[in-house]
């Protein structure tokens, strides 16, 4: 796997440190940063192949930093590595445009593994994406992987990059039925153990930001998974 630049985002000068040594051991390039405004500075000036964001920082929080770049279509991996542990903190962090969630404290090596795994999901996806090079259409909608863009009636739609991914998945092999597990381990990347609700939520804002509120683009095959129709 190749080296990548990562992008460390957290107020605690203690964790930022930890992190880049760890990640600096793997042959990374590092940039800290300890405040959210910074953080998309960063990101603007710098393209990382990945950012790891704690949540509550100054000036502009890990939410509002990710809402921020996802409107500015960068499209990189961002782990939230963040004291708060609910639920609900969570699937915000999901929803509004993560790919992954890790609680303080944290194994440091196992968020080396996550670091890798998504740098390793985000590679094969490209190398996917480039034997489509072709938009695929369906109806009004239009999936361009190369600029990893969605139409819809000639409208722009802004999707997460896991929102991207599962509507490209499922539009590559339309009427194939996928299962939740399958899903989850072919975009994240990872092996599958409770991330059937992480599924379920991407697939409900990816058909809330389609306007497919019938389901008639995305089916729900009950008790088996999803398939595209378009």
């Amino acid at each position: 796997m190749k080296h990548a630049t990562i992008l460390i985002a957290d107020d605690e000068v203690e964790i930022a440190d930890l992190v880049a040594l760890h990640m600096e051991k793997e042959g990374h390039k590092i940039i800290k940063v300890h405040d959210g405004e910074a953080a998309v500075h960063a990101i603007q000036k710098h393209t990382p192949d990945l950012a790891i964001l704690d949540i509550m920082m100054p000036k502009m929080d890990g939410y509002e930093v990710t809402r921020q770049i996802r409107e500015q279509q960068h499209t990189l991996p961002i782990i939230f590595l963040s004291a708060k542990a609910s639920d609900f903190d969570k699937i915000t962090g999901l929803v509004i445009g993560s790919d992954d969630y890790m609680t303080k404290p944290f194994n440091p090596m196992e968020l080396v593994a996550r670091v890798q795994a998504q740098l390793r999901r985000t590679m094969q996806f490209n190398q996917v994406s480039s034997k489509h090079s072709s938009p695929l259409e369906a109806g009004g909608l239009s999936i361009d992987p190369e600029q990893r863009q969605v139409m819809l009636y000639g409208e722009t739609v802004a999707l997460t990059p896991k929102e991207f991914d599962i509507l490209f998945l499922l539009a590559s092999h339309p009427k194939k039925v996928f299962r939740a597990e399958n899903i989850f381990q072919r975009v994240w990347g990872e092996a599958y153990f409770e991330g059937q609700n992480t599924v379920m939520v991407h697939i409900r804002t990816l058909r809330k930001k389609l306007g497919d509120q019938d389901h008639t683009l995305i089916k729900t095959v009950w008790g088996v998974g999803y398939t595209f129709y378009g």
